[in-house]
C-alpha cells in the first residue's frame, strides 16, 4: 500500500481505484439508484448525465443518515449532561496510532495504551476499570450502528482514527435516547460521507520503533448517490520486545439520496489485525528494563513466556450495515438503522483461544418535534435488538502451537432496549429532559468439552432520568439530572476460569453466577464559550450496585465477581482560554483604518480583515475518587487502576500562514492501587511532548499537512496502565504495562 504514495500515481487515478474498491458498498444500494436523478426545484440532469460534486461547505449537510458537524454540536449541546464534540481535524494535526491519540484532551475520558498498542483501558467515570482488552462498560457505535458484540464487549481495533469526520461523547447515562444503558456512556464515530470527504486524500506517517501508517481515501457525489472509502496500512515494531503490530483497515459508506425526505446509506467495513502481547512486567523489571517482554515465571510452566509461546490477539473482521432516514414532515421523521458483524478471533496466550462471532444488531426510533401545549416539545421513540453467537474452542498453547482441544462451547446472547425521551422547553431558556428504557438481556451458554452442560441467564433493567438545562445564553449552559444506568455481563465474565486446566487449584465453576451491575448517578455542570474563553465543568456521584470488579487469577487470566456498594464520583474539567490575539490588520480603499474602530471598517468598501496570530492553552483535569462502602472485607478502600489526579494540557502558537507549534504535557501527580487490598500502587509521572505543524490550503479546497510530534522527550518510564489484583500483600507483581519512551513522528497529507 505504500507505493500507492508515490508521485508517479496521478490523483485520479487513484480516486478511480478508490470508486471501483466501494462499488460492493454502492452495489448494495437499491436496483436503479445510480440511474435516478435528484429531485430539486431546479432543472435536472438528463437521466444519462452524471453529476460529479467536490467537497463544498454548503454540501456539509446533504446527508440526511450523517448529520453535519453544526448539527452534532447543537445535539450535544442540548444534552442535559456531560458530552464532547471532537473534530477529527484537530486530532489529525498528530500522529494517529490508537484511541488515545483521538481522544486526547477530552475531559472525562481516560485513556491507557498498553505497550502503545490498539488495545487500551478506555473509560468513562470509572467504567471498564479493570478492563486493558476487549473493552466494557461502553456502547462504541460507528455511524449510530453500535461496533459492540452484542454481549456488551467491543474491540479498540474496530476504530480508525483516520476514517473519522468528528466524534461524539456521551458521558455517563446521557445517551438515553440512542439506546444507550451502560455506565460509562457512548461514543459514536461518524465517518466522512461524499458530501465532506475529499475527491482524493492520501496520508502517511512514520516515527520511532519503526512505526508506519497510510491511508488513501476518496469521496465524492454523483448524482443522487455519494460515496467514501478509506484504505489505510498500520504497523509497528514496537517499544517493547514482542509487542509488533499490524493491521489493514477499509471503511466505506454509500448513500442514495432518493429525494429531500428520503436518504438510505450503507456500510462496509473490513479490518485484519495483528498484534504481539509483550504482557505485564514488575515494577522492578519496569524500572531496570522497560522494554523487555515478560518472561517465564518460576516453575516448569513455559506458557508463561510471552515470546517462545508466541502471544498474540490476530483476528479478521467484516461489517455490513445500513441507515435509513425518512422525514414524514417538517416536524416527524423515521430513522432505522441494522448491522451485521462477523469475526475470526485466533488468540494465542496461556492457551490458544479460537472463537468465530455473529452479531446482529437494529434500531429504529421515531422522532416528533410538534409543539406540546403551545410550547417547543421534542420527543424520541425507540426500540434497540441485538443479538450475537460464540463458536469458542481452546487449545493448550505447546510452545506457540495449538495442542490438545480441551474446551468447546457455543453462547448465544442479545437484549432489547424500549427507549423514550421527551424534551419540554418550558421557556425560551429552560428546558425539562425526562427519560426512560426498560432492557431485557439474555445470556446462554452450552458446553461440549470438558462437560456437556448448558446454562440460561436473563436480565432485566429500567432506568429512569430526569434533567434539566438552562441557556445562560445561546452559547452558555447549566445542566443537572439524575439517571440510572444497567449493564448485564459480558460472555467473558461469565465464562471465567476454564475446568481441568491443571496449572491452578480448585477452579471454579465455567459459569459464573454474576449479576447486572446499576448505578444511579446525579450529575451537575456548565459548558459553553465566551471571549477568550471555551469550558466545561461537571460533577457527578453515581451509586453501583453490584460493580462488574475483575482481577487477575493468572498471567492473562481474569476472573469477574460483583462487588458490594462501590461509589464513583469525581469532576471533569474542559478549559481553553485564549491567553494572547494579535492586533487585527484591516485594508480597505488604499488607507488604514485604526483596528479598535471596528464596526466603521467592516462597513468600508473593498475592506477585508486579514486573520491574526495567537496564543491558546487547552487543559483536561480528572479528578476520579471511586471507593468501596464499607465492605466487610475492603472497608472504604479505593478501587484500583485509576489516579485520583489527571492532568493534560497544550500550549499552541497558531499563526495565519498555517504554521502551528507548541510544547504539551500529561501528569498523572498521583499514584493508584493495582490492588483491592490497596497494598501495591504505581508511581506518579510527567510526559512532555511537542507538536509542530503547517497546513497550506488553496482556494479551490487542496491542502497540503505537514507534522511533527515528540512525545516523552525526557524519556520518562512509568506504567501506562496496569493490571489488577485481589492482594498484592504489599510484594512487587507482574503487573504493570510500560509506556512508551521517547519517540519522534512526522506525517504528511494531500487533499485534492
Amino acid at each position: 500500500m505504500i507505493s500507492s504514495y508515490k508521485c508517479g500515481f496521478h490523483p485520479r487515478a487513484i480516486s478511480a481505484f478508490l470508486a471501483a474498491a466501494a462499488f460492493a458498498t454502492v452495489a448494495l444500494l437499491p436496483l436503479g439508484a445510480q440511474a435516478q436523478p435528484a429531485s430539486s426545484g431546479s432543472s435536472a440532469a438528463s437521466s444519462d448525465e452524471v453529476v460529479v460534486t467536490a467537497r463544498r461547505e454548503d454540501k456539509a449537510s446533504a446527508s440526511l443518515t450523517v448529520p453535519s458537524r453544526e448539527e452534532a454540536r447543537r445535539t450535544l449541546d442540548q444534552v442535559a449532561g456531560g458530552t464532547n464534540y471532537i473534530n477529527a481535524d484537530e486530532y489529525k494535526k498528530g500522529r494517529v496510532a490508537n484511541l488515545k491519540d483521538a481522544l486526547d484532551f477530552q475531559p472525562g475520558v481516560i485513556v491507557q495504551p498498553r505497550f502503545g498498542s490498539d488495545e487500551a483501558r478506555v473509560s468513562i467515570r470509572g467504567s471498564g476499570l479493570a478492563r486493558t482488552f476487549h473493552g466494557r462498560g461502553l456502547l462504541l457505535m460507528q455511524d449510530g450502528v453500535p461496533l459492540n458484540q452484542a454481549d456488551g464487549g467491543f474491540d479498540m481495533q474496530s476504530f480508525d482514527g483516520l476514517a473519522v469526520d468528528y466524534m461524539e461523547v456521551y458521558r455517563g447515562a446521557n445517551a438515553i435516547g440512542l439506546g444507550g444503558t451502560t455506565f460509562g456512556g457512548t461514543i459514536d464515530v461518524v465517518s466522512p460521507t461524499g458530501y465532506t470527504a475529499s475527491p482524493l486524500q492520501a496520508r502517511f506517517e512514520a516515527g520511532s520503533f519503526g512505526y508506519l501508517r497510510g491511508q488513501v481515501s476518496s469521496g465524492q457525489v454523483l448524482g443522487p448517490v455519494d460515496y467514501y472509502a478509506s484504505l489505510s496500512h498500520y504497523s509497528t515494531d514496537g517499544f517493547r520486545e514482542h509487542s509488533q503490530q499490524n493491521a489493514q483497515r477499509f471503511f466505506s459508506n454509500a448513500g442514495y439520496r432518493a429525494s429531500q425526505d428520503f436518504e438510505t446509506r450503507f456500510f462496509l467495513n473490513y479490518i485484519s489485525s495483528y498484534s504481539e502481547l509483550p504482557g505485564d512486567l514488575t515494577k522492578a523489571q519496569l524500572e531496570a528494563n522497560p522494554e523487555q517482554a515478560a518472561g517465564p515465571l518460576p516453575g516448569p510452566v513455559s506458557r508463561f513466556d510471552r515470546v517462545r509461546s508466541n502471544w498474540l490477539r490476530n483476528y479478521d473482521l467484516v461489517r455490513i450495515a445500513n441507515a435509513t432516514s425518512l422525514r414524514i414532515d417538517a416536524e416527524q421523521r423515521l430513522d432505522m438503522s441494522a448491522g451485521w458483524t462477523w469475526k475470526s478471533l485466533d488468540h494465542p496466550i496461556l492457551y490458544v483461544i479460537d472463537q468465530l462471532t455473529n452479531d446482529w444488531s437494529g434500531d429504529i426510533h421515531y422522532t416528533n418535534t410538534c409543539e406540546l401545549f403551545g410550547l417547543r416539545n421534542k420527543l424520541v421513540v425507540g426500540l434497540a435488538p441485538t443479538f450475537g453467537t460464540v463458536e469458542a474452542n481452546y487449545y493448550l498453547n505447546n510452545a506457540g502451537n495449538r495442542g490438545r482441544r480441551f474446551y468447546d462451547a457455543s453462547l448465544s446472547g442479545g437484549q432489547a432496549v424500549l427507549y423514550a425521551q421527551d424534551e419540554l422547553s418550558v421557556t425560551d431558556k429552560l428546558a425539562l429532559i425526562a427519560g426512560t428504557q426498560f432492557i431485557w438481556a439474555h445470556r446462554a451458554f452450552e458446553e461440549k468439552i470438558p462437560l456437556n452442560r448448558t446454562h440460561d441467564e436473563d436480565y432485566w433493567g429500567f432506568n429512569p432520568s430526569l434533567g434539566a438545562r438552562y441557556d445562560v445564553t445561546p452559547t452558555a449552559h447549566l445542566f443537572t439530572n439524575v439517571s440510572r444506568s444497567f449493564e448485564p455481563p459480558t460472555f467473558s465474565e461469565l465464562t471465567g476460569n476454564i475446568p481441568a486446566f491443571p496449572e491452578f487449584a480448585a477452579p471454579f465453576d465455567a459459569f459464573t453466577p454474576v449479576d447486572a451491575q446499576t448505578a444511579t448517578t446525579f450529575e451537575i455542570g456548565t459548558r459553553g464559550e465566551a471571549g477568550r474563553f471555551r469550558w466545561d465543568l461537571a460533577y457527578y456521584h453515581s451509586w453501583i450496585d453490584h460493580e462488574l470488579l475483575a482481577y487477575q487469577i493468572a498471567p492473562g487470566l481474569d476472573r469477574t465477581v460483583n462487588g458490594t456498594a462501590t461509589h464513583h464520583q469525581g469532576v471533569e474539567v474542559g478549559l481553553d482560554v485564549t491567553l494572547w490575539e494579535g492586533h487585527e490588520t484591516v485594508e480597505g480603499e488604499g488607507s488604514a483604518h485604526d483596528p479598535k474602530d471596528a464596526t466603521a471598517v467592516k462597513e468600508a468598501k473593498d475592506m477585508r480583515v486579514v486573520p491574526t496570530d495567537k496564543l491558546v492553552l487547552r487543559q483536561v483535569y480528572n479528578w476520579s475518587d471511586f471507593y468501596f462502602d464499607s465492605d466487610p472485607v475492603y472497608g472504604s478502600n479505593q478501587l484500583p487502576g485509576f489516579a485520583e489526579h489527571y492532568y493534560r494540557a497544550e500550549l499552541m502558537y497558531t499563526h495565519p500562514c498555517g504554521f502551528y507549534i507548541g510544547p504539551n504535557v500529561e501528569w498523572s501527580p498521583s499514584s493508584y492501587f493495582v490492588d483491592y487490598r490497596n497494598t501495591l500502587s504505581t508511581d506518579p509521572y510527567a510526559l512532555l511532548g511537542l507538536k509542530a505543524g503547517f497546513k497550506w490550503e488553496r482556494a479551490n479546497g487542496q491542502t497540503l499537512n505537514l507534522f511533527f510530534e515528540a512525545k516523552n522527550l525526557t524519556d520518562e518510564t512509568y506504567a501506562a496502565t496496569t493490571s489488577l489484583l485481589v492482594n498484592a500483600n504489599g510484594a512487587d507483581n507482574a503487573v504493570f504495562s510500560p509506556g512508551d519512551g521517547r519517540a519522534f513522528y512526522g506525517g504528511i497529507e494531500w487533499k485534492f
